[in-house]
């Protein structure tokens, strides 16, 4: 799944909001390439659009609230965590009151109109976040924490702890999110009875009942009180004498609790607007701290408008040195690539180590070597020129040629010692013989140089 995809129509949904108790309907679009997650408002005029991103999370209290400009959407995590699920990238959402309906307290539904519908694959790449080292959040005065590691797909584990006699301590781990609607999706939302009446009088959970919750009752309180309580919410009596689990409904899993607060993580990652490379480490989750880790991978991101490639010296490369030569007619001194280490349709990334023998260090400059910067845009046009040459017939018989450069910037300085991970994006599809692409050459995490390049691919005489 490297491209971007969205759904391939779209479908609604009907229930009452949990915190409103209104009717609701949302309904789901397909959405251009980089469009990501959007909600728009239909219920007011104007119909003000909210991009579903962390810094637009103006409160975690009972769930995520979304707001811009003073119009606020709340109750978005299980939607948005069926999304990230089954990697829909661009979705425009349009909901008919301040809140997503809350259905069976689940993703469930979501899961089973996403998989009705499909998914229409987009020719943009999807951008992943890739986790390169370990970040960590922490709540001192609640103990939570979140702890993010590199791995090769998102992955989820998630611990929560309880004094209660019915809610201890539980686990849950998602390994794939291939295995998000079987493991995941069909968690309930979960609520302690002791904690029911001071939400009724915050002007919550007004659509609550014990069809769209696990309700744990572990407190015995009168029968008049619970009786009360009961009317309040418009559900049955129940006996006051008999703890327990509540709700109408049986556990889906013996550890459905933990399952849910796994499903919220993933509800509130998917606000970092790419899809992760990483492994999330819960310890008893909550939207405040989801959404804390959410807010620090989005400065990263806006610090670093383009990550480096994941690069391991110990891994094969695609192309090692005798096949690039087979390929490109550049010998030394002059060339300037030694392996690729990713390729597909659209994307190539090789790899230069730059060597204090390069003869170019004799004159540039004796006493402080620096790397040209023509050099650099010239690595790039190699790597690039592989990409076209490695998709086409008798390679041999065609070469690369500039036709335009533009867009150049050189931001720090490549010396000997370092070494140049060339990245290079089609920009547009080859025609007639014609490819443009944007390059970014990085040393560690830092680009030092980037420029968008056009070339023309000519068959040799």
């Amino acid at each position: 799944m490297n491209k971007q995809h969205t759904l391939k129509e779209s479908f609604s949904l009907k229930g009452k909001g949990l915190h409103t108790g209104l009717d609701i309907k949302i309904t789901f679009n397909p959405a251009p390439e980089n469009h990501g997650y959007k909600i728009k408002r239909v219920d007011i005029e104007d119909q003000p659009v909210i991009d579903a991103l962390a810094e637009n999370v103006s409160s975690t209290q009972r769930g995520t609230v979304l707001s811009k400009n003073g119009v606020q959407v709340s109750t978005v995590e299980h939607a948005l965590a069926a999304l990230y699920a089954y990697s829909v990238d661009n979705c425009l959402i349009e909901v008919n009151a301040p809140e997503f309906p809350i259905l069976d307290g689940s993703a469930i539904f979501y899961a089973n109109e996403i998989e009705r519908v499909g998914l229409e694959k987009q020719q943009a790449d999807r951008d992943f976040y890739i986790v390169k080292k370990k970040i960590e959040v922490k709540d001192e005065e609640t103990g939570s924490s979140l702890i993010i590691l590199p791995d090769d797909k998102f992955c989820v584990n998630a611990l929560i702890s309880f004094n209660s006699v019915f809610l201890d301590s539980q686990y849950a781990v998602l390994e794939d999110l291939s295995e998000f609607k079987g493991e995941v999706a069909a968690s309930r939302t979960f609520v302690f009875v002791r904690d029911i009446e001071p939400l009724l009088q915050n002007n919550l959970i007004k659509g609550g009942d014990l069809d769209n919750a696990i309700v744990i009752y572990e407190r015995q309180i009168s029968q008049e009180r619970f009786d009360q309580l009961a009317d309040k919410m418009g559900v049955i009596r129940k006996d006051a004498t008999q703890l327990g689990y509540i709700m109408n409904k049986p556990l889906v899993f013996p550890n459905e609790p933990a399952r849910h607060k796994l499903l919220d993580v993933i509800g509130d990652m998917a606000l970092i607007g790419k899809p992760i490379k990483g492994r999330i480490i819960a310890n008893c989750p909550g939207h405040k701290i989801n959404n804390t880790l959410a807010r620090m991978i989005r400065k990263d991101i806006k610090l670093n408008d383009i990550q480096a490639p994941l690069y391991d010296p110990n891994v094969a490369p695609l192309m090692d040195i005798n096949r690039i030569k087979e390929l490109l007619p550049h010998r030394y001194p002059f060339l300037l690539v030694e392996k690729i280490i990713e390729i597909d349709e659209n994307h190539i990334v090789g790899i230069k180590n730059v060597s204090v023998n390069e003869p170019f260090f004799q004159g540039h400059f004796p006493e402080e070597p620096v790397m040209p910067g023509v050099l650099l845009i010239e690595a790039m046009a190699q790597v690039s020129g592989l990409l076209v040459l490695n998709s086409i017939d008798e390679p041999h018989r065609y070469s690369t040629y500039f036709l335009k450069i533009d867009n150049v910037k050189f931001r720090q300085k490549v010396v000997p010692g370092d070494t140049l991970i060339l990245k290079l994006d089609m920009i547009t599809e080859v025609r007639r013989g014609i490819a443009s692409m944007k390059g970014h050459v990085f040393v560690g995490e830092k680009v030092v140089c980037e420029a968008e390049l056009m070339a023309q691919i000519v068959k040799n005489k």
